[in-house]
């Protein structure tokens, strides 16, 4: 655990000290795009911010590559060069789509070819454990084919939900702490080296988000791009395909042989293999809904819009930190609910925190729809938002007090009647103040 931690706090140093120069450099080079319809922020603000995050990757297998205990993972397994192959050519696609805004097709397309890269060098899913059916192998077009769609459904899902400031650095980050510590039991407890690589990408990949946030939190003084959102996407979905298809699920010993029976009574512990994208589920339910709303109007999947779930947030009347924050809730809920069922699948008390939490949340979701007050002695200590209000009577000008005529002895103000002068008089001092 020592050497993963070090590696991700060299990996978010780097990403950290490096957005600086980098921010610097996007606004030189003028990788500042003009404001449009979709996007929230009201001022111009560069991209780029994948160029760092690529080095603090960079820097995060360089460094595990010469500690001792990480040091088997490049020895044993292909896949860190595989892995670093394909976030090359995918950072690099970013970039060029960052400064000089590349067709939707083209983007598509190196998506896949970064896939393939990965393929081609290892990296790639060779068995899936199906519950009720047991571990099925696939055939090398099948693992490439269900590889290349889950590389590039999770760099969509991730791009897509890239729309507020540290949105989606935050939610990718909060999946890779959930992914590591799941890939991390089975590294350790089950002493299974094969998970050693995607432990490895999560905790770099999170590195590369802490790193990041800083900088990218509201008001962002720099955006992540597309160089940044497909990079971490590919990363997310490496070490997802890692652990899925390269660790025999025989190994973990949880079960006797792999029959349907035991393969079915073993689900819960399949939950993260079988469904790896349930931590990022937010983004890919975004995904799925943009994708059915653009074609239900007759749109290109890939034409841009105003409808995803942080926009809704916004008009739904939440301010732009409390929509990040509403989404980094559901997305760690989803996340270390399913790591906590997969572990303790028996225990009651899992799913009755899950089922408050998701209440927490619902309300949290609505709080915009209804205006609670909160009580006199209270308003000292609560936002200006949540205080009653008052209504402050301005005292009148001395020029109308004056100009009254003094009301008679033994008679009600508020029926006395004097002169007719008396009300144009004061109608016309009401004027003129």
């Amino acid at each position: 655990m020592r050497d993963y931690l070090l590696t991700l706090c060299v990996t978010a140093a780097v990403t950290y000290l490096l957005t600086g120069p980098v921010r610097k450099f996007a606004i030189a080079t003028g990788a500042m795009p003009e404001i449009r319809a979709r996007d929230v922020h009201r001022e111009p603000t560069p991209r780029l911010g994948g160029i760092a995050m690529f080095f603090g990757l960079c820097a995060g297998l360089l460094v595990a590559d010469h500690l001792q205990n990480l040091n088997s993972v490049f020895e044993l397994s292909n896949e860190p060069r595989a892995l670093l192959s394909g976030a090359a050519l995918i950072w690099l696609i970013g970039v060029l789509d960052d400064k000089f805004e590349l067709d939707a097709l083209i983007k598509l397309g190196a998506q896949m070819i970064s896939a393939g890269v990965m393929v081609m060098q290892g990296l790639t899913i060779l068995w899936l454990p199906i519950p009720g059916v047991g571990t099925v192998a696939l055939t090398q077009w099948q693992g490439t084919l269900l590889t290349v769609a889950l590389v590039v459904l999770t760099i969509n899902a991730v791009n897509f939900v890239d729309g507020l400031d540290g949105l989606a650095a935050g939610m990718v980050c909060i999946a890779a702490a959930a992914f590591f510590l799941y890939a991390y039991r089975i590294w350790f407890s089950y002493g299974i080296e094969a998970a050693a690589p995607a432990t490895l990408f999560a905790a770099i990949l999170m590195g590369m988000c802490l790193g990041f946030l800083p900088h990218n939190m509201h008001p962002a003084r720099i955006f992540m791009g597309d160089s940044g959102s497909m990079l971490i996407g590919l990363i997310l979905a490496a070490s997802a395909i890692s652990i899925t298809g390269q660790v025999d699920p025989d190994a973990l010993r949880i079960f006797e042989g792999s029959t349907k029976a035991a393969t079915h009574a073993a689900l819960p512990v399949f939950i993260p293999l079988v469904l790896p994208l349930t931590i990022i589920a937010i983004p890919m339910a975004d995904l799925v809904l943009a994708i059915v709303r653009r074609t239900w109007k007759g749109q290109s999947p890939f034409a841009a819009d105003r409808g995803h779930l942080h926009h809704r947030l916004l008009e739904i009347g939440h301010s732009h930190s409390r929509a990040v924050l509403i989404m980094y809730f559901w997305s760690a809920l989803i996340a270390f609910g399913t790591l906590a069922y997969s572990v303790h699948s028996t225990s009651m008390w899992i799913v009755l925190a899950v089922v408050f939490l998701s209440a927490v949340g619902l309300v949290l979701l609505l709080l915009p729809r209804f205006t609670p007050r909160a009580p006199r002695w209270a308003e000292a200590v609560v936002p200006p938002r949540y205080r009653r209000r008052r209504v402050v009577v301005e005292p009148e000008p001395a020029a109308v007090l004056e100009e009254r005529e003094p009301v008679p002895a033994g008679v009600n103000g508020a029926t006395a009647i004097g002169h007719r002068s008396r009300f144009s008089d004061r109608s016309k001092a009401g004027a003129r103040g």
